[in-house]
Formats: structure tokens, sequence, C-alpha cells
């Protein structure tokens, strides 16, 4: 029998689609072999190696089928590249292919699909067009819409970039006021949509984050076979065999009040160790998910197929069935649970002195809210741990954060929005959380166990998932640099850029107007974190080495963490007695030798779970504030652009449109790297983080659109300059000729 090695080097190099025949006729095989190689198969594809085109050939994940369809998408040169037309490696970019239409007569256009033979090439892939297909219909997510005038319907894109309206040519069993999917058919202005199912009510409860899942396509169901398993797993014994009993400590969750999973709690006391004085001891205990959550297992391959779980206003949509995210991986008071325990020794500085790693039984005294677990410290709101648990932690965090002063992470404050809903799933308020020290001792010892963690499996020589921030880029910077000029700061781009770089411009900032525009914009300079198994550091922490080991419940590249402690710690568990749970709880031979596709797959999923969550915040702030159109508010300005300018509402969020057209009856010129609109006539001028007061015009809870205009309204007349400090442009607008609308660029 072949290995997994030699078939995939045969899928790979094979000039034909190789499917389940080919490969047993190039391998020889017969009979039983012919079985045992349909086995081997459904677990390379179980394990991500391997992938089905249609018609049954095999091809590596990530990878393209022999012969495919493509769509072509734009053009280089001469070169048409395309796209795969059905792209089922999750997670994984999609790939663009360069196509040939050698010995074919009639070119090709974008949009066109086409049957195409590939072959690796150099570092991509090249097409050859064996023949040109239909166009096949774009699915698109909106609601049903009645034109009263003539009858007519139409579909609204809930995507707020697609402005325009589609005539619906099928509505099959829609009805007005749907939310429904359906298929684009036709070309430029003759886009017609045809309904091919019906989600439901777009305004119900709930309803919301339900067009967030469907457009981002979030697997919300889990197969049979993995919640059996889950169910299995869940009855597995917890016994102090091969587990270090820590149910004597007094360790607690700190959480919020609206907490749907507990992964994390800690404890701390004084070190009593006459090596460490006015040091601590700590205990970081998560959940111990890698016991229930097998490598290969069907739990594994749903988890991995979700990278983590997405949070909404109105449900999480978990990465792990319910039986094992919401009960047993999840540490309650009062109930044995299994934990993979971080011990950690802290100096009188704050810095790790020494850590080990132990899975652990144990038994929380208490799940806390932040806001108790600060009262009890203020001494506002009595707590029977305040003098067993709270009190010692507090004293251990404050070593903590004199370290972190010390290495001086990026200082940005950014308020997080809570949507908070009645019982019905209604909204009742939209509010900013309150940041508390109880969320920064939190933070703070999540962030030595995660540095503990990465540096204990690299003293082990063992693999790492690392959470990778690397320096903002130099064109990042450059932008920085030009934008900082227009309030006369000085940035040098010649020097070493590190996190206290930027807290050092901030900290010359003493206008409070100014300061929330120049922390925007450093905030839109820094790089967005992912998984990687090289050590790149963590920019915006201030650390060389990191992982993420603290949330196993809802992050796949922690539980990869969590398996590797288990090999490196020789931490494995004795088998089930189950034999449909597979026996191992540390790294799969695959897993190690694929985590940079891991990595890659499951930092996709994060993005995707980011963009979803925040577009549907975005319509539930655009229902709540679709009762209050007419009603100005306080802004601040987030986003400036030559059509206009971007703000949020300070008191719920919400980032809405100025368009230009409403500033008024003058020409306004745009500087881009000043991020600036001014008038030239008044001088009046818009830059990021200026606030001011807007109307709102307009809130639409079904794109989550919200448009506001000046209190004055639009198109109305301004006093001319009159020398005004401080709005009177820098450099006068370069006048152009016959340029249309009133916005003008500055050129340099």
């Amino acid at each position: 029998m072949p290995d997994r090695a030699e078939i995939l080097k045969f899928i790979t190099e094979s000039y034909e689609p190789a499917g389940k025949r080919e490969i047993a006729k190039h391998f020889k095989l017969r009979g039983a072999e012919k079985i045992a190689l349909k086995a081997l198969l459904k677990d390379m594809a179980d394990e991500g190696l391997i992938d089905s085109a249609p018609g049954r050939a095999f091809h590596k994940m990530g990878g393209l089928p022999k012969v495919t369809v493509l769509k072509i998408i734009e053009v280089e040169g001469r070169e048409l590249i395309g796209i795969p037309d059905n792209w089922q490696a999750d997670g994984v970019p999609v790939p663009k292919v360069r196509i040939s239409e050698r010995g074919r007569s009639g070119a090709l256009a974008v949009g066109d699909r086409v049957l195409a033979r590939t072959e690796e090439a150099g570092g991509g892939h090249r097409a050859f067009v064996m023949k040109k297909l239909q166009r096949a219909g774009e699915q698109l997510l909106g609601v049903v819409q009645r034109d009263e005038g003539n009858g007519k319907l139409w579909l609204k894109p809930v995507d707020k970039r697609i402005r325009r309206l589609v005539p619906i040519s099928d509505q099959g069993k829609a009805e007005v006021g749907q939310l429904v999917m359906a298929e684009q058919s036709g070309l430029r202005d003759r886009v017609t949509a045809k309904v091919t199912e019906v989600l439901g009510e777009p305004f119900a409860p709930r309803s919301f984050s339900m067009i967030a899942i469907h457009k981002f396509g979030i697997p919300m169901e889990f197969a049979a076979e993995a919640i059996t398993e889950a169910e299995l797993a869940s009855k597995l014994p917890l016994t102090t065999e091969a587990r270090e009993d820590l149910r004597h400590l007094p360790i607690v969750a700190i959480d919020p009040v609206d907490a749907r999973d507990h992964d994390d709690a800690i404890w701390a006391a004084p070190d009593d160790h006459p090596g460490n004085p006015g040091g601590y001891r700590a205990i970081v205990a998560i959940a111990d998910v890698s016991y229930y959550v097998r490598p290969g297992g069907a739990i594994d391959r749903a988890a991995r197929k979700r990278g983590n779980s997405v949070y909404f206003p109105d449900r999480v949509v978990p990465m792990l069935p319910e039986v094992l995210s919401a009960d047993m991986c999840s540490l309650k008071a009062d109930q044995d649970r299994a934990a993979m325990v971080c011990h950690l020794v802290i100096d009188a500085h704050g810095k790790l002195k020494d850590w080990r790693f132990s899975r652990a039984l144990v038994r929380l005294a208490a799940n806390i809210a932040y806001e108790d677990a600060q009262a009890a410290i203020d001494g506002t709101k009595p707590h029977p741990l305040a003098e067993t648990a709270l009190k010692p932690l507090w004293a251990c965090w404050k070593l903590l954060y004199k370290a972190r002063h010390a290495r001086e992470p990026l200082d940005l404050d950014l308020p997080e929005r809570r949507i908070v809903l009645d019982e019905t799933g209604r909204i009742v308020s939209v509010a900013t959380r309150e940041r508390l020290d109880a969320h920064r001792l939190v933070e703070d010892f999540m962030i030595a166990a995660n540095v503990a963690a990465a540096k204990a499996l690299e003293g082990k020589k063992a693999p790492v998932v690392y959470r990778v921030h690397e320096p903002p880029s130099r064109e990042k910077l450059v932008a920085l640099k030009d934008y900082l000029e227009t309030f006369e700061i000085s940035f040098a781009l010649g020097q070493v850029v590190r996190p206290k770089t930027f807290n050092a411009i901030l900290a010359k900032v003493t206008d409070e107007t100014i300061r929330p525009m120049v922390m925007e914009q450093v905030l839109r300079s820094q790089t967005q974190a992912y998984y990687g198994p090289r050590n790149l550091g963590h920019f915006g922490l201030s650390l060389g080495s990191y992982g993420h080991f603290t949330s196993p419940i809802r992050r796949y590249a922690d539980l990869l963490l969590h398996r590797a402690l288990v090999d490196g710690f020789k931490l494995e568990q004795p088998a089930p007695a189950s034999a449909d749970i597979p026996p191992m709880t540390g790294l799969s031979e695959q897993d190690v030798a694929s985590l940079d596709r891991i990595c890659q797959l499951i930092s996709s999923f994060e993005r995707r779970a980011m963009e979803a969550e925040r577009e549907t915040v975005d319509r539930y702030v655009a229902a709540f504030l679709a009762t209050r159109i007419g009603e100005v508010h306080k802004v601040r300005i987030t986003g400036v652009q030559n059509f206009g300018f971007f703000a949020t509402i300070e008191e719920f969020g919400g980032d809405g449109l100025v368009p230009v057209s409403t500033l008024g009856a003058e020409r306004f010129w745009y500087d881009e790297k000043a991020q600036t609109l001014t008038g030239e006539t008044t001088g009046e001028q818009y830059a990021v983080g200026q606030r001011l007061e807007l109307r709102l015009v307009e809130a639409d809870p079904v794109t989550g659109a919200i448009k506001f205009e000046l209190p004055e309204g639009g198109n109305f007349m301004r006093e001319p300059y009159r020398g005004r400090p401080g709005n009177k442009p820098s450099r006068p607008p370069i006048k152009r000729r016959g340029r249309p609308g009133n916005i003008r660029h500055q050129s340099r």
C-alpha cells in the first residue's frame, strides 16, 4: 500500500485527473487493497490533505483540480486572469490563474466561464481553455420590495456597497419584505434576480446575525457524527490519574456578566520561596479542550472548518458542539472540570521567572462578573472571596502591570460597543463598554500565560502556533509621516519603529480635539495580526514570543497550542474506553506537517468572523437609530474621502456617511495626505478625528448604512472666509478646467 506522501506525489504530478481508479492502477492495487485505499483517501480528505473535484478526481487541498471550471475576473496586459468557479477549500485564499487561449478562435471576456486544464507553473497555476461555458448566475442576498407605482418587485441587496436595486424576474415563493437568496443573470443594465431561497423576516429578532451568517457562509450546523462524538466525549472520566488536583485552591473566573462560555480562571498568592522576595506564584487554568476534542475526530474536523466561535449580540455560533462549549469545557463554579494549567512564578518587577504546564482537576470557587470584582476591590460592594482570592490577584497584577509599563506596548484606547437586547431579542440600548482595572487584570494574566506557552514550547523545540503582529509597512509609515506633518509633528522614517515610538507621538498631542485624529491614524498604520508557525514577534504588545493559549473553546489556534504542550510536557492522557473517540490528545503528524496551511486557514476564518460580527453590530445600531431620524448627534469623523466623510456617533457608535454634495453650495478640495476636505470659499475644514454635530437623515437596518448631514441641511450658503484662524487651506487649491462636481483635489 502507498503511504500518504506517495499518494500526494502521484496526485500532484499526474498529467490527467487522478481518481480512485487511476491511483489503484498506478500502484497496482487489487481486492482488499482497493478497499483500504478508499478508507485511506477518506482519511486524507478528512485531514485536509486532499479534496475531490467533480468526477471524483482528487487534488491537493488548497490546490486546483487538473480539470476545472474557471471564471474570468480581469485582464492583465494580454493575459486573462481567472479564479475557480466553485472553490471548496474553506479559508485557503482563492488562487488567481493565468489563462491561455491557445488554439481557440473567438475572444473570451471578463465574466466568462471556461472548462480548463490546469498545471502548476512557478509559484502559481496556468490554465489551458478546453471549452467555453454558459455564464452562471451570481448569488445575491437581499430583501424583496414592491414598487407601489407599478407593482414591480425589486431586490434590495443587504450589502451597503451595492447601491442599486435589482429587478426580480422570478420571485418563487418569496413575499414582499422577506430576506432571500437570489441568483443574478443578465448583463449591465439588464441584470435581473431569480429567488432561489427564502430566509425569512429580516427585521425579526435574531435576523441581523442570520444575514451575516448566510452572507459569509459561516457553518452553523454540526454533523450528526460530530454531535454523537461530543456526547460520548462529555462522559469521559475526570480523575486525578495523570492530573494534578487543584480543587483546594480558590481559583476564580472573572468574565463579562453576559459571558456564554468560560475558558479561563486565575489564582495568585505571595511566593514564600526565599529566592523570590516580593514575588508571586500564579495559576492560569484553561479549559482542557484537547482532552475532549481529539485530532482527526469528527469534532476536530468540524472545529477546523469553523476556526473560531463567532459572537453576535443575539447568539453565538460556537466552534464546538454545545454539550462541550457551554457545558463540559466551560469552567463553572462548584463543578469538577478538566484544565490545562500554566503555573507562573513572577518576580517583584513583574517579570516571569519560571513556568510549567500540567493537566489538572479544578473546582472553581466562583464565576465573578468584571463589575462585581472591581466593586469588591473598590470597597463599594462586599464579596466573600475578596480577601482570599481577589486581593492577592490584584497585588500580583500590580507587578505584571509594572512589567507591562516597562516594555511600553502600543497604548490605544479603543472603545467597544455593547448591544443590549430584551428577552424577545429587541434592542434596548447601545452603549460603550466601560474599561475597568478588572479587565486589565485578566488581560495581563492571559498575556503572561500566552508568553509562557510560546517560550515553553520553544524550549522543548516543539511546534508553535504564534500570534504574529508585524511592524507597520514603510508605505503606511510614509502616509503617517505626511499626515503628522499637517499638525507640525515630526516623525523620522529612518528610526527603528517600536510601539513606544507611537506612544511618544500621542504623548506630544495635548490638544484633546486633535488627539483622536492622530490616534485614528496611528491605528490605521498598524498591520493585521495573524497566526503562523514562524516567530516574527508581536509588535503591538512589544513581545518577542507570543501564542494564543487561553481560549481553546473558541479558537482553534489555542487548541493546537494545547496539543503541542501535551507533546512537549508529556501530558498524554490514558486512552478512552470508547473506540469511537480517537485516543491521542497531542498533535498528529499530519498537523505538524501542514501547520503553515492550517495557520492560513484559521487566520482567514478569524477575519471572516470579525467582518460578520462588525456588520451585524452595524445593523443593530442602524435599527436602533432608525427611530431617531432627524435628531442631532455628537459625532467624530473617522474617515475622509473625495466623495465625503464618515462619522461615528460617540454615544452609540455606528458609522455614517456625509456626502460632499450636502456640505454646502461651494466647492471642496480633498487633501489625501492630510485626510481633509476644505471649502475653497469659506476655508471650512473636515478632518479625521474631528468632533462636531450632525443630523441623522437615514438609518437602514437591512444594510447597516447610516447617513448624516450638517444641522443646517444640504446646499446652504456659508459665509465667505474672513480670516478665521485654523480654517484657511495651507495651500490654495489647484483649479482644473472642466472638472465636474464640487470636489477639487490638491496636488503637490
